[in-house]
Formats: C-alpha cells, structure tokens, sequence
C-alpha cells in the first residue's frame, strides 16, 4: 500500500513504524477489500510522487479526494483529463484567469502543476465511494500533518495557500520564512466571501521570483 517515492519514504519511514499508520494500513486494507474506495491504491501518495521536498514551491492544501468515480486521481482539486471540471476548480480557474490575464486550458488535469512543484495535498489520502469524510479522523491527518510541518520547517521559502478555515488551522506549522496566503475555500458557497480577488497566484509568482524560483506558468 505504501507505493510512494524514495526520498519521501525515507523522510516518513518513522511515521510508518507508528502505532497509527500501522492501524490506518489494516483500516483501508479491509475498505479496499470490502468497498469502492479512491482513489485507487496505486495513486494513495500521488502528489508526493511528484514532487520531492526539495523541489517544493507551492503548497495547496484540500481536505479529501473527491468521492464520485472517475475523479480523484490523489492530487488536491486535481481531476483526470476528460472528467467534468469540479465547480471548486472551476473557480480556481476564473480567479487564475481574472488574477493573471490569462486563459487556463479547460482542462482539470493538475499533473501540470505538480510538475513545477506544487505539492496538491490532501489532509486526509482515501474515501468511500459516495461518502465524503468517511475516512476523516482514521489516521490520515496525523500523517499529513508530520508532512505540513516538516515542510513548514524547511528553509527554502515555500508558498503555502490556505483556503478555507480547514486548511487555515495548519498555518501555525509553517515558519516565518515561508508565504502564507489565506482565503475563504474556492466552493460556490464561500468563493465570492473572498476567494475571488485574493489574487493569490501572482502574489505567490512575485514570491517565487524574489526568491530566485523560476514562477508556476498557472495555466
């Protein structure tokens, strides 16, 4: 179950040989065996799978993966390619738009984030078919937050966005040296509380810049 890269196996290798994560591991290996869970095992660790903590830029937090099939592919607000765009991405999106004078590909596939170094991470890394939260407070959170923090502490400057009180709750992990940027979560019920004009991606691209990391190309 613990198909994930090297480097970070390595960083995590003592949060694995814990009590919890050993009780998580039997926990979804029954769900596995017993429902429809998501997303599919082999992608449980896919946002760190595609970025190692050194090449950390960005970090967006979300809470669970999507629980409709087809959709959650282990990265935060990601879809595959040729599913329907999530209304939360939607507005992502028109923010980008709006905030960058650019045009986003229609296109809810993240990968192309992930890629630069935008680290799309779920607090909590598994859910049952139809049932959102149904694997909140089983072991998930204890993990990923040992993972905000030891990023949180790195000394290269990181951009941490924080959408909704949710992710905001982590804030206090994160060393002064790193960009917070904290909004209402993008949902078509809080984005227009102000999500939309946080204007949160050029203000982490002149971050970057300042500190010599080529931008994310937000497209």
């Amino acid at each position: 179950m613990i198909k994930i890269r090297k480097s970070w196996f390595e960083i995590l290798n003592d949060e694995f040989n814990k009590e919890y994560f050993k009780k998580l591991q039997s926990f979804l290996k029954n769900e596995y065996k017993s429902y429809e869970i998501y997303p599919s095992e082999d992608k449980i660790f896919n946002s760190l799978n595609h970025v190692p903590l050194d090449k950390i830029k960005v970090v967006i937090i979300g809470q669970d993966p999507y629980h409709e099939p087809g959709q959650a592919q282990g990265l935060s607000f990601s879809v595959p390619e040729n599913v329907d765009i999530p209304p939360s991405l939607v507005n992502i999106m028109q923010e980008i738009e709006n905030d960058l004078n650019i045009k986003c590909e229609k296109n809810g596939n993240l990968e192309r984030w992930a890629n630069q170094g935008v680290l799309l991470l779920n607090t909590v890394l598994t859910v049952r078919k139809g049932q959102a939260n149904s694997h909140k407070e089983k072991g998930w959170e204890i993990l990923t937050k040992k993972i905000i923090e030891i990023i949180g502490k790195r000394e290269k400057p990181v951009v941490f966005m924080l959408w909704g009180s949710y992710a905001q709750k982590y804030s206090d992990l994160i060393a002064p040296q790193h960009l917070i940027l904290k909004a209402p979560h993008p949902s078509p019920l809080s984005a227009y509380r102000g999500f939309f004009g946080c204007k949160h991606f050029s203000k982490c691209n002149d971050f970057l810049i300042k500190n010599g990391e080529t931008p994310i190309d937000w497209k």
